[in-house]
């Protein structure tokens, strides 16, 4: 889980431009992805990093993208992500980078020749001394640029080029869409495998029409703004950021057909034995088990009795005995 102090330190360390003074003067060991979730393929990379920039005196630098490239060629279809541009931002400072290049990808860059990119960014921005990237990399206009093109260019430019090989866990490759697959599939014990922790999603939590407590089951409120999900439905929770300690609750993300007929997309989560004000408070909610998919009841009261029998499953998932 993220750690509000690693948050907010690593905010500072972000910077959006890709033109401007460099960010490395004495140069930087570079490495370059979407980095969507930081999961342990992207650890062992910037670990890699992190080791050969303190080998050499340099600066350990990431250059991400935001939104990230597919969420741009998309044209506007949801594309669901593990994490939010600033919890990517967070775990790449709390992995060791000390600064993070995260560049926003729009049509101007879309439309960047390879060989400009190399130039304006990786070596004029970033003072790129050693490169780290995956072997099926690819960047630039049309997708143009690969590890060849690298390597030609830091011939004359004065930088080399690493290829990182593939993670493996039981013969499954790490890579976001495998984590992503896996929690689609409801199979959270295998996506945290590759993820490196549990999947989580983290907010401020909001005021809403307070129906939750009217009924008997209050619930944190977390808004996902632009960011799609990759789950949805009902699911056993802990939810970190309340207490020392997470505290264990059932909690619903979807667009509560019920009550709105299919409005924005909301996170509630329901903490057990829990009372007091949480608005403002940034927390984050950890997924242990999907209990069942979102569903449009006929009445609250049909609403309230499978809401007490999913509070019920996530006690004995969780191990949380209910007050007498």
């Amino acid at each position: 889980m993220l750690r509000r102090s690693g948050y907010t330190r690593s905010m500072s360390l972000l910077f959006r431009d890709a033109a401007g003074p460099s960010l490395a003067p004495g140069g930087s060991v570079v490495c370059v992805g979407a980095f969507d979730g930081v999961h342990l393929g992207h650890r062992a990379l910037l670990a890699r990093v992190r080791e050969r920039a303190l080998a050499q005196d340099l600066v350990p630098l990431a250059i991400s993208f935001e939104p990230v490239p597919r969420e741009f060629f998309a044209r506007g279809t949801p594309v669901p992500r593990l994490a939010s541009a600033r919890e990517k931002i967070a775990l790449l400072g709390d992995a060791g980078v000390a600064k993070v290049l995260s560049l926003r990808f729009d049509a101007n860059l879309a439309a960047m020749p390879a060989e400009t990119f190399i130039e304006d960014v990786l070596v004029a921005r970033a003072d790129a001394r050693e490169i780290w990237v995956g072997a099926d990399f690819r960047f630039g206009h049309a997708r143009r640029g690969d590890v060849a093109l690298l390597r030609e260019c830091g011939r004359r430019l004065g930088y080399t080029v690493e290829v990182m090989p593939d993670v493996a866990l039981d013969g499954v490759r790490v890579s976001s869409s495998a984590i992503r697959t896996f929690l689609g599939a409801g199979d959270f014990d295998a996506a945290a495998r590759l993820l490196g922790r549990r999947f989580a999603i983290g907010g401020h939590v909001v005021h809403g029409a307070q129906l939750g407590r009217k009924l008997g089951w209050p619930t944190a409120n977390i808004r996902l703004g632009r960011r799609t999900s990759p789950v949805a439905g009902i699911f056993a929770v802990r939810v970190h950021g309340v207490q020392a300690q997470p505290r264990a609750g059932v909690a619903s993300l979807g667009i509560r057909p019920t009550i709105d007929g299919g409005g924005e997309p909301l996170l509630e989560a329901h903490l057990f034995d829990f009372d007091g004000d949480l608005y403002g408070r940034r927390i984050e909610v950890e997924f242990v088990q999907k209990l069942r998919d979102e569903a449009k009841f006929d009445d609250l009261d049909a609403m309230v009795r499978q809401i007490a029998r999913d509070a019920a499953q996530a006690r004995a998932i969780l191990g949380v005995v209910a007050p007498a």
